[in-house]
């Protein structure tokens, strides 16, 4: 079991282990940004296409034997 740590102790090794992180910049921040709005993007197409022809297949199953 670990040991208790007292308020100082843990506050100590927060800061610590806060100082160990690498945060990204202000480019990096914006390029990852700009890339997950394209990828979203082409993915609501994607889908919107994919429904588009098993809307249409359906349609046309149910024209068909309706």
């Amino acid at each position: 079991m670990a040991s208790r740590t007292n308020p100082l102790q843990f506050i100590q090794q927060a800061r610590a282990e806060i100082a160990k992180v690498v945060w990204p910049t202000r480019r990096e921040v914006l390029l990852t940004t700009v890339m997950v709005f394209i990828m979203a993007s082409l993915t609501a197409v994607f889908f919107f296409f994919v429904d588009f022809i098993i809307r249409q297949g359906l349609q046309a199953a149910l024209t068909f034997f309706g």
